[in-house]
Parts: C-alpha cells; structure tokens; sequence
C-alpha cells in the first residue's frame, strides 16, 4: 500500500504519460458556485471552455455529467421518496446539466453532441456505443448524461462504465480539491498530497474518492483514474497530458 507521500510520487512517475481519448467526470456541483444551487452561466461556460482547450489540442474527449447541484436521489430517498423514483428523478436532472453544457460549448463553437441513457428523442441522442466513439473520432466533445440509466448506481459508476464502453485511456474525476491528502488540508497546514495511490489503497481505506463500485470497475478493467480541483485554470489540460496534477489511483 501507499502510505508514504514520497513512495506515491515515485508510483506516479512511472506511470505518467499523455492520454489521446478520455473520459472526464463532473459532478453536478461545479455547475453552480460553491455551497449554491442550480446552474450559473458563469461557472458552466468555464467548464466549456477548459473543454475546447482540450478538444483543440487534437485529444478526444467524453464527459460524464452529474446532478447534485439541481437534485440527488440518495437525498431525496432519506426524505421517504421511492428510491428508485429518487434517481429517475436525478437522472432527469444530469441531462438539464448536458443540455447547459451542450449549449455553452456550441455558443463557443465548438462541436458537440448530447447522449443519453434515458431516451429523451427530443433533446439528445440515445446512448450507442458505436455512435459515441464515432463521435469522438470526429473530434465532437460527447457528452454522456442519464448516468447508466438504471437506479442505485451513481454518475461515477457510469462514468467508470463508459469509460470502459468507450476505450478511454483514462477517468479524469474532477473534484473542488487538490487531489487526495495524507490529512484533511484545511485542518491540517503539513498535509501532503499523495501524487499516485492503488486502487487497493482506495478501496481498504474508504477514501470515499469514488464511490467503491466504480473504483472496483477501474480496477478490474485497468482503468486509471486522476483525482483533480476543476476549479483551477487549466486543470484539465494538465490532467490530460500528463502533468504532475491531483492523485492519480492506479495499480
């Protein structure tokens, strides 16, 4: 295990490289401004843009919405609602952030397509394999909404799905932090950030990264995944090359 903040940078060494076709997951939060609700054209068209950088550097690119920011289903299961209609419900709102996300990028002219897991005909295309990975190599920015189609299963479940489905070298998982620490950094000034843990150290530790479901389809598909703040300019960039950015969890 990876316990040692010095052993994690060795691990991250050998395994940096630059990536070609990824899969980058946003939780419905960074759609809205800290602590908020909803959508803020503001942080959305932030996003779009760090994402036509990516694109514009030749890489494709998948993006896996989620839904926090409008509605949780686990939230809205603890209030005594049906929790498989609880998640439809949060289905329902990652594609309200796909669509925001779509329309953001087009206004920047940049050429995307909408996929989802839930037929919505009249807003967005139904998930296929094939057509997504068409997409990508037409250099589209796909995003992937309705997270797996099914309930009980989170965004980052079917981010670590699709992600399989659709080839990516990697899951970039997109987070308001620095990556995973030794200690909590706001309470604790000597934290120090792991560059690189295990899947393993994830799982026995319940870092509560991921959810344990999608760390175990990484692990079990060889899929690497780096923990990262969205909220740094130009972030994705460097997760997407290679930069010493974030955690990256791995073998």
């Amino acid at each position: 295990m990876v316990s040692d903040p010095k052993a994690s940078e060795r691990l991250r060494a050998q395994h940096r490289r630059s990536y070609d076709r990824v899969l980058l997951k946003i939780s419905g939060e960074s759609f809205c401004k800290p602590s908020g609700f909803g959508l803020e054209t503001v942080e959305v068209a932030n996003i779009a843009r760090q994402l036509g950088a990516v694109t514009a550097g030749g890489k494709e690119l998948a993006v896996v919405v989620g839904g926090g920011n409008l509605l949780r289903g686990s939230q809205f299961a603890e209030k005594g609602f049906s929790r498989a209609l609880a998640d439809q419900m949060g289905m329902l709102a990652t594609i309200i952030n796909g669509i925001a996300l779509q329309d953001s990028l087009e206004r920047q002219g940049i050429e995307t397509r909408l996929l989802t897991a839930v037929p919505v005909k009249d807003f967005a295309e139904p998930f296929i394999r094939r057509r997504a990975i068409r997409h990508l190599q037409k250099k589209r920015v796909v995003i992937l909404a309705g997270g797996t189609g099914n309930p009980y299963f989170t965004t980052d479940t079917a981010a670590s799905l699709r992600a399989k489905e659709i080839g990516a070298e990697v899951l970039l998982k997109a987070t308001k932090v620095d990556g995973v620490f030794s200690a909590d950094p706001e309470k604790h000034s000597d934290a120090e950030r792991f560059h690189a843990m295990t899947y393993l150290d994830v799982l026995n530790k319940k870092l509560g990264v991921m959810d344990l479901t999608a760390i175990s389809l990484c692990m079990e598909h060889g899929i690497p995944i780096i923990v990262f703040n969205l909220k740094v300019d130009g972030n994705i960039e460097r997760a997407v090359r290679g930069d010493d950015i974030g955690t990256l969890i791995t073998a």
